[in-house]
């Protein structure tokens, strides 16, 4: 399968690969948001990522294809603070949406996310992705550079507060009030940078460290965000399966604890209690937004969901503590 003329114009514009060199190009398997591949060089292997303008879902979702640059930015970012836990990156053509970064070769480096998927819940894991996520926090908090290079509200919005919050609104007439009212101060956050999609798709365990990859949402925002994000895809994991509840759960603790006892820029009771409010939000998005998770298949799995969800989010939770425990006891009643 070869790709598009342009993602061979940027090989060779950016110097990555001669004119007669062979490379062999195999489309990879992403999330839904970009067209990704892995090229192979005679001297080296290349993961290349461009933007797509619709993202692959049922719902009519479009996003800014900008977002590509941000990526690249967010991912030196962290080059620079967690070198151990991103892809190097190689080279970005701004005008194109494109960038090239190291490729990481799977059998040495599995998705978090098949791991749990199989039933292999490990809190030590969890716990230092929360670390290397609060780094990146911690390093950015408060810095007006930092602010100014990542005003990306609009793809924020775009991405992650309109599908998830405001589209479920739409479902939930009697919750769009506060569901908005969370999409608005979030989006009015400005207090560190924010990676956005902090899933457990996203992250490779590598040899040393888990590695984050996937930024396209990054924003300089609510650090809160990340946390209800990740912690959402652990507790949407009971589901898959209810007997390990108690290792899900043990591992939604350790990331939680390893993050608030790392946090520098504000008390911590105050960002737990915005991750806590925007946790429920973001369980009830993965069965009635624009991003359904794939693995709740049945009205009575969502109807659970929704039972244990609609209530946290009128109630506005302050620990995140007060969410974990509401989803174990309706997972063990399932």
């Amino acid at each position: 399968m070869k790709p598009a003329p342009e993602l061979e114009d940027f090989l060779l514009g950016q110097g990555l690969a001669a004119s007669r060199e062979d490379a062999r190009w195999t489309p990879l398997a992403g999330g839904v948001s970009s067209d990704i591949w892995r090229v192979d060089l005679p001297t080296r292997t290349l993961c290349i990522k461009r933007a797509l303008p619709k993202l692959k879902v049922a719902a009519d979702w479009f996003a800014p294809t900008e977002r590509n640059a941000f990526e690249w930015k967010w991912l030196q970012f962290a080059a620079r603070h967690v070198p151990q836990a991103v892809p190097k990156p190689v080279a970005h053509d701004a005008s194109a949406g494109l960038f090239a970064m190291e490729f990481l070769a799977p059998e040495r480096h599995p998705v978090w996310k098949a791991q749990l998927m199989a039933g292999q819940v490990d809190s030590a894991t969890a716990a230092a992705v929360a670390r290397i996520v609060v780094a990146v926090h911690n390093a950015s908090a408060g810095d007006p550079a930092v602010a100014r290079e990542f005003a990306t509200r609009d793809n924020f919005f775009a991405l992650r507060l309109e599908p998830y919050l405001v589209a479920t609104g739409r479902r939930h007439p009697d919750l769009a009030e506060r569901l908005n009212a969370l999409a608005e101060r979030t989006g009015a956050a400005q207090i560190a940078l924010v990676h956005g999609d902090v899933s457990p798709k996203n992250i490779l365990l590598g040899p040393a460290s888990p590695i984050l990859l996937d930024a396209e949402c990054a924003w300089y925002g609510d650090p809160a965000f990340d946390i209800a994000f990740c912690l959402n895809h652990l507790l949407l994991k009971c589901l898959v399966h209810p007997e390990l509840r108690a290792q899900y759960l043990a591992a939604f603790e350790a990331f939680a604890a390893s993050y608030l006892a790392a946090v520098q820029w504000e008390p911590r009771a105050d960002i737990e209690a915005r991750a806590a409010a925007l946790l429920p939000a973001l369980l009830l998005a993965r069965v009635d937004g624009k991003s359904p998770v794939e693995y709740v298949r049945d009205d009575h799995t969502r109807d659970l969901v929704r039972r244990v969800a609609r209530p946290l989010v009128a109630a506005s939770p302050q620990g995140l503590a007060d969410v974990a425990q509401a989803w174990s006891k309706a997972v063990e009643s399932h």
